[in-house]
């Protein structure tokens, strides 16, 4: 869902929080690359040395601080960075907290007090700072989800039998013939949720009959070598979504309210989804097969979201740097906006296509 808009009219950017000091690092646009290190993941890059190993988790009982807090001159994220927690205002200011009991900290330096409200789960719901009470913005998927949703306008049935009868815009091209193939029939050790193969989706609604992935050929390949990338560090990939019908683009559009279409593509010009060249994923762990943590979820329409956003914890943001790295090693481009969308760099090659799941050839 691409180009989540700004809520409060800047740009938390620019910065990955992955060195210890970042109080000199610059604002930047939602285009800039990250201005400091990730993890060396690339084939032909060493791997030895603390960048090949993913930071220690954080304390549980910081967990339910980390967050959104306030607005305009108060807007505070609380975020964790090599075992402290530490806050960062709208301009990436970044000042150290230091913990004094329980929910209670002082900032290093000022030893200004920052004291937590927390609900009965240890949930923050107000963060404390000098006389200044910051109520947290509650902008993250509700505790035991992972989806934000929006309520489709009209039934989406009824809107799949619309979209399956209309035609994609017409293009000039020349275009290269689709060779769309199977990611896990070229690499079965890439993992599949297919979230738009069930309800667990940005529309709570199943939009495809199976849950499969295909991409053009140069793409799956160079998906393939990103998998095989991470495998010396424990990890490989999980796809979320890669080629999507034109149909489907369609449905997602009718079915948004106007003044959140901005989440979507506009059928009337297609995606790089439909053209078998774009990718959604993120990673999981081989040893137990289970998802990494990022700093948001999947498919949300938050500023958590941003391939430089400076919140959640220093191994999330390890995590999300370490995609970045052996995607854009392979060819890829990640969306600004969006961690786990890539665009591999032979898009613009391929038409828009529209052909359902069950009738690509099979091939290898």
């Amino acid at each position: 869902m691409p180009y989540p808009r700004l809520r409060r009219g800047h740009a938390l950017v620019a910065c990955l929080l992955l060195a210890a000091d970042l109080s000199g690092c610059a604002r930047a646009s939602a285009t800039s690359r990250p201005a400091t290190t990730v993890p060396a993941s690339a084939p032909g890059v060493s791997l030895s040395g603390s960048s090949s190993r993913a930071p220690a988790p954080p304390p549980a009982r910081w967990l339910g601080l980390l967050g959104e807090y306030g607005d305009g001159p108060l807007f505070r994220i609380v975020a964790e960075q090599d075992g402290h927690l530490q806050l960062v205002d709208s301009a990436l200011h970044v000042t150290r907290l230091v913990e004094r009991g329980d929910a209670r900290f002082v900032t290093d330096p000022g030893g200004e007090r920052a004291d937590f409200e927390r609900d009965a789960a240890g949930h923050g719901t107000a963060l404390l700072l000098g006389s200044a009470r910051l109520a947290r913005n509650e902008i993250e998927p509700r505790a035991g989800t992972n989806q934000l949703r929006v309520t489709p306008v009209r039934p989406v049935e009824e809107l799949r039998t619309e979209a399956l009868a209309a035609s994609p815009p017409a293009e000039a091209g020349p275009f290269k013939a689709n060779d769309l193939v199977e990611l896990v029939k070229l690499d079965s050790t890439i993992h599949l949720e297919i979230r738009y193969a069930t309800t667990n989706n940005f529309l709570g609604t199943r939009f495809y009959d199976e849950a499969r992935a295909f991409m053009q050929r140069p793409a799956a390949e160079a998906v393939v070598r990103a998998n095989r990338a991470l495998h010396p560090l424990g990890y490989g990939l999980l796809i979320h979504d890669a080629y999507r019908p034109w149909y489907v683009t369609k449905m997602f559009w009718d079915a948004t309210p106007v003044d959140t279409r901005w989440l979507v593509a506009d059928p009337a010009q297609g995606s790089r989804h439909n053209r078998g060249a774009a990718v959604d994923l993120s990673l999981y762990e081989l040893a137990t097969g289970r998802p990494v943590e990022m700093p948001s979820t999947y498919d949300e329409s938050t500023e958590r979201a941003y391939a430089d956003y400076p919140g959640g914890t220093s191994r999330q943001r390890w995590h999300r740097a370490l995609l970045r790295r052996v995607m854009e090693a392979e060819g890829f481009k990640v969306n600004a906006h969006e961690w786990w969308h890539f665009d591999h760099d032979s898009w613009r090659a391929y038409g828009i296509n529209n052909v359902p799941f069950d009738k690509i050839p099979s091939v290898r």
